[in-house]
């Protein structure tokens, strides 16, 4: 069960794990894996997809899932995976709202199929057209490609509207992780082109260049997501370890928010990024920006694509679509 949560950062840091998530913390363990961090950049990039769908629910039917691309600003071509599940209004040649995803893995891993089980699932519930973009990954591009890629998505899709069979008036950005960094980024350089977004649909977003927070420090070992991946990943992401000050790496540095998409928020109770994601609420909301702030406690980063192992993926992901389809069919936004 999820709680809407204010921006405080008083809540207990011991609650722990729920049985479920101990559970399979522990059968990670057992497993004996290699950490990422002492793998080559391949090396764990195979890891992270073969893993992928392990913990997950079967893939949902959706009647169109289909590989496009579109043109990045240097001319490459980057892939963009397209899921319908509205054929009346498709077939008729109705404008649908989309939603442009963002994946997460650290800039570094991840792909548009290792999020291929959640993308259907938004694209089930919500009732939109969901445009999931495989952007380019560091080292071999760094900062600031990958922000550059999901930017070049968004005018893509928003110039593309009426050949894309989407409603170019409702376009929401979302992401996990990375992506929701990514995410977050474009809804403010959106703002500053004087676009309207929908919404921001944001799971477990970093938001700060450095992980100094009661909840990095308490959850950085132990709780899947740790403190070395964040080296591992940031290292290999940033050419200067200045650019984490950069507001295009850490969006809680942008020096205003005013005037945002609406957000949406899902975090996880044992996550070291759990506080950057308070701690971004609140300016978001100090800025007049509408936020639904929600928590599932008891588990950590990444659990939205554990749904076969946990209730609350299912939970979460259904959460978020409902804020999507009442973002985009123009349901005012209500902070939560």
């Amino acid at each position: 069960m999820s709680k809407p949560i204010t921006p405080s950062l008083s809540r207990p840091l011991d609650e722990g794990p729920s049985p479920q998530m101990q559970n399979l913390l522990q059968r990670i363990a057992r497993a004996g894996r290699p950490a990422l961090w002492d793998m080559g950049v391949e090396q764990a990039r195979q890891a992270y997809a073969a893993s992928s769908d392990v913990l997950d629910i079967p893939p949902p039917k959706l009647t169109e899932v289909l590989d496009l691309d579109c043109e990045a600003r240097d001319g490459v071509r980057l892939r963009v995976r397209r899921y319908r599940n509205d054929p009346e209004r498709s077939t008729a040649g109705e404008a649908l709202p989309a939603l442009l995803y963002l994946h997460g893995g650290g800039f570094v891993i991840g792909s548009v199929e290792t999020h291929d089980i959640l993308c259907r699932q938004l694209a089930l519930h919500a009732g939109c057209t969901v445009f999931a973009l495989d952007y380019r990954l560091a080292p071999e591009h760094p900062f600031p490609i990958a922000v550059n890629d999901a930017w070049d998505a968004l005018v893509w899709l928003r110039e593309n509207g009426a050949m894309l069979g989407v409603d170019a008036q409702s376009i929401a950005i979302g992401g996990d992780s990375a992506g929701g960094t990514l995410a977050a980024v474009c809804a403010i350089m959106a703002r500053d082109e004087g676009w309207k977004l929908a919404l921001q649909l944001l799971f477990y977003p970093g938001t700060a260049g450095w992980a100094q927070t009661a909840s990095a420090l308490h959850y950085g070992h132990g709780y899947l997501l740790e403190r070395e991946h964040l080296d591992w990943f940031f290292g290999r992401y940033l050419r200067d370890p200045a650019q984490r000050n950069d507001w295009r790496f850490a969006p809680m540095f942008a020096p205003d928010l005013r005037g945002v998409a609406p957000a949406w928020m899902g975090l996880a109770g044992c996550d070291l990024l759990h506080d950057e994601g308070v701690l971004y609420a609140e300016r978001l909301r100090q800025a007049g920006v509408p936020v639904t702030l929600r928590e599932w406690p008891g588990v950590t980063h990444d659990f939205i694509r554990m749904g076969r192992a946990l209730p609350q993926a299912g939970q979460a992901i259904r959460s978020a679509a409902e804020a999507l389809r009442q973002a985009l069919n123009g349901t005012p936004a209500k902070a939560a």
